[in-house]
């Protein structure tokens, strides 16, 4: 055998084991913004894969091909949800302010998985955060590995 033919059946290898992305067995709770995050990056993804095949680029057309099967899988599965305005319990898609028993004082946006970024303020709705504090009002304390806020504000974003 010789090794350009190695070579060549390594990289096609390589190419077929880019592997699916995981699918998560949660709800796929979206806010609005969460949703046309969706959109734009099936947007973006199209045009980036029409490019891939007038290359004829193999290696980043299965790559593109990949995240295309899971943002099509996280739109069709996406489930907008909009709080209630006005409502004093926490639920997806509403901020909270939270103060910890030493003064300190963080804000969180309770979002969907894909949305969620926790540099920028935003928590996925399955966090043991997020989780804890589902259904509390201000005043209430939510305790979150071993430590305790206290819920402070809510805002519907």
């Amino acid at each position: 055998m010789s090794r350009a033919f190695t070579r060549e059946e390594d990289s096609e290898n390589a190419i077929a084991g880019v592997g699916e992305r995981p699918i998560s067995t949660h709800r796929n709770l979206v806010t609005e913004r969460g949703l046309a995050q969706i959109e734009d990056n099936l947007a973006d993804l199209r045009d980036i894969m029409a490019k891939a095949e007038r290359k004829a680029d193999r290696e980043r057309i299965a790559v593109v091909s990949r995240d295309l099967r899971y943002w099509t899988a996280r739109r069709e599965s996406a489930e907008l949800s909009v709080p209630e305005p006005g409502s004093d319990v926490i639920r997806f898609g509403m901020g909270v302010t939270l103060e910890s028993d030493d003064g300190k004082k963080v804000h969180w946006k309770i979002v969907g998985e894909d949305e969620a970024n926790p540099a920028k303020g935003s928590i996925s709705h399955v966090s043991p955060m997020a989780v804890a504090l589902f259904g509390k009002k201000v005043g209430d304390v939510a305790n979150v590995n071993g430590k305790e806020w206290e819920i402070v504000k809510l805002s519907e974003s």
